[in-house]
């Protein structure tokens, strides 16, 4: 019962210094917890804390057990294990902080643009779009496999670096003649930069999630690979199915239409001036495709 008063009375203090500083300081801890939650969820990195939850009880045991040799082996461990989380976890800490730039930086830098650019912006872009999606109707006929990058604002000179640089207005016949199957760009992926094929024959870093299903090819994998490693948008024929997929965030979404293809890619690439098609665009085109 005493424990009890004391604890209660512990809680009455602790209350009563209870400030606004405390709040914003609780609250920002929060959510840093919740963010990493988020982070790690359904990903590698969930399997990698539960390793290192269980490394943590080992320790706690060896310690109430007095067992030597494995606490003195499991403090040299934890010494070294800032070190071997932003090893381990370097692949999350990346996207996370590629997140942050994008929506902490690049709103307030548009916002700064012209409304004459704006408008030239989105008629280049739907230009573009609408190119791509003739493009992927003819090679669909075809049966002629395509990886089309779209770059938003994460920039992709590393994987434009792979490639060749073509920067030409798009056109379906151009599109259709880079994935022709005798040219010398058709395994690589072309990107689409600002509504303008930028460049092509490049090569995308393929997924490392394990649970990705066995029939996608390595083409799907890469535009996986692209969209976990970035905020690209990636469209991809399948060679063997003509099937248009997409994706986005690391999710594939699959069997577009002419008409869902572009809707989706204008509310995903399109400047947010577009107004609100943005916003319902994005769920509406992505619901129609399924979700692999």
């Amino acid at each position: 019962m005493e424990i009890i008063q004391q604890g209660w009375e512990l809680f009455i203090n602790l209350v009563r210094q209870f400030n606004f500083y405390d709040a914003i300081d609780v609250l920002a801890v929060s959510f840093i917890i919740y963010s990493g939650i988020k982070l790690v969820r359904e990903s590698r990195a969930e399997q990698l804390v539960k390793g290192l939850l269980l490394v943590v009880v080992v320790f706690i045991l060896a310690n109430y057990l007095n067992l030597h040799m494995l606490k003195s082996l499991l403090t040299m461990f934890f010494q070294f294990s800032l070190v071997a989380l932003l090893i381990v976890f370097q692949p999350e800490l990346r996207r996370a902080l590629e997140q942050m730039g994008r929506n902490g930086v690049s709103k307030p830098l548009s916002l700064a643009s012209a409304p004459k650019d704006i408008e030239t912006e989105l008629m280049n872009e739907r230009k573009g779009i609408s190119a791509v999606a003739d493009a992927c109707m003819l090679l669909q006929k075809q049966k002629m496999g395509a990886l089309i990058v779209f770059e938003r604002k994460t920039k992709l000179k590393e994987i434009v670096d792979t490639g060749t640089i073509v920067d030409a207005d798009p056109t379906a016949p151009l599109i259709g003649n880079i994935f022709f199957n005798k040219a010398p760009l058709h395994d690589g992926a072309m990107i689409m930069r600002e509504g303008r094929v930028y460049a092509a024959g490049c090569i995308l870093p393929l997924t490392k999630n394990d649970s990705i299903s066995i029939e996608l090819g390595t083409r799907h994998r890469a535009a996986i690979g692209m969209s976990e490693n970035s905020d690209a948008v990636v469209v991809v024929v399948s060679e063997e199915t003509g099937q248009i997929s997409m994706a986005v965030n690391g999710i594939l979404t699959r069997n577009y239409t002419r008409e869902t293809l572009v809707t989706t890619l204008e509310s995903l690439t399109l400047p947010e001036n577009s107004g609100e098609k943005k916003k319902s665009g994005i769920f509406s085109g992505i619901r129609r495709g399924k979700k692999e």
